[in-house]
């Protein structure tokens, strides 16, 4: 895997709508929190890696030119990557590899998106292929209900059941929430509410939706080096994994989805880990959607596939559970897409670090953090630890 690469600095924004700051003022408030978590400054930075969705989410072409003084980048080596969805997940997987091939020693990893600046469902419904997905697809709620239904109708769920699950999750991550400061959407909800809400595209409603978020977020990776010469606190990235498979949504099988358990398997691998439920503490899941959370559970080996619903149900999932996941509120609650997969890893890191505040799973020792991407065909996978 090469050298180790730890995170020793996260730094993230107030989510919503932020019209107080322009875009690269929501960058530096990211960026500045990092560096003062980690005691470092932008002149030790080495490199910087930058991403956000594609430009025209940002109504601005090459958007991290747009950002290079609120990142201290300039004259330093800057990479963009985006991968829609993903990309948060894809920052922190090039950050790593930065690092972990033995050419930097410190790097700086963001991730942001101004949603409200934009026209994201605009963006989104032109994703898809041109000529036969897109008029049939509608965005990114018409996939995601198609896979709903069919993870279902696999396995024979009663509508009734899969519904009261997806209810119960959509309660625990708007209650979670409010203990994320960061967090953007803080509403008190029951069960109820969220079954009586709207439907978006059946089965899938307002309620089960994650919004679209300004916000943004920063990371230092730094070698095993470094992390010794600065005396830090780390949080080590023991395993990565990231998968991608047909971009035509009808060609692959999206209920038992071979890129997101490609993407655990790998991780899971390099970390040594063989027993998912057993041995991560928490995992903050790329929830958009509270029936995909459910999904995921079974992708990642939390259970066998058709039992996500069971995970609910006996509370395995919930804070006080074996594996609680998303105690940040996940992506439901908060979604500025071009940062949302590093928010998941920056979580992550906190949690393992003890660092997570309100929102800290006691003895969190190991945590995995999780992106889907592109036209719902990128997954990737990181698992953190506070050991080696």
């Amino acid at each position: 895997m090469g050298q180790a690469v730890a995170i020793i600095g996260t730094g993230q924004t107030e989510c919503g709508k932020r019209t107080d700051v322009s875009y690269p003022e929501l960058i530096y408030e990211a960026v500045g929190r990092a560096f003062e978590d980690s005691g470092l400054s932008p002149e030790d930075i080495e490199a910087v890696v930058s991403g956000s969705m594609p430009p025209a989410m940002e109504g601005v072409a090459n958007p991290h030119l747009y950002w290079v003084d609120a990142m201290g980048a300039a004259g330093k080596p800057l990479i963009r990557t985006a991968t829609c969805g993903s990309t948060g997940m894809s920052l922190a997987h090039t950050g790593f590899y930065h690092v972990a091939s033995g050419l930097f020693d410190l790097v700086l990893v963001v991730g942001a998106e101004k949603m409200y600046e934009g026209d994201p469902q605009g963006t989104m419904a032109t994703v898809a292929e041109p000529f036969f997905q897109r008029p049939f697809l509608a965005g990114a709620p018409g996939i995601f209900s198609l896979q709903s239904n069919e993870w279902a109708h696999r396995y024979g769920l009663e509508e009734e059941r899969v519904r009261m699950a997806a209810a119960q999750l959509s309660v625990r991550n708007h209650t979670d929430a409010f203990l994320n400061p960061y967090a953007h959407i803080k509403v008190k909800i029951t069960v109820e509410d969220v079954v009586k809400s709207r439907v978006i595209a059946y089965p899938v409603r307002i309620l089960d939706v994650c919004p679209g978020s300004d916000g943004a977020c920063a990371m230092i990776m730094a070698s095993e080096r470094m992390v010794k010469k600065l005396g830090v606190k780390p949080a080590w990235i023991r395993g990565v994994g990231y998968s991608g498979e047909e971009a035509f949504f009808g060609e692959g099988d999206k209920v038992v989805w071979q890129s997101a358990i490609l993407a655990a398997k790998r991780a899971y691998k390099q970390a040594g880990i063989t027993n998912p439920r057993n041995e991560l503490d928490v995992a903050e899941v790329y929830n958009p959607f509270t029936f995909q959370e459910m999904l995921f559970y079974e992708c990642f080996g939390f259970c066998d596939f058709g039992h996500g619903c069971e995970l609910v149900e006996n509370g395995v999932v919930m804070k006080g559970g074996d594996l609680p996941c998303d105690p940040s509120g996940g992506t439901l609650c908060t979604n500025p897409i071009g940062a949302t997969g590093l928010q998941r890893t920056a979580e992550a890191a906190l949690q393992v670090t003890n660092k997570a505040g309100d929102h800290q799973i006691p003895g969190a020792n190991t945590g995995l953090a999780h992106a889907m991407g592109g036209l719902d065909q990128f997954n990737g996978v990181m698992i953190i630890s506070n050991s080696l």
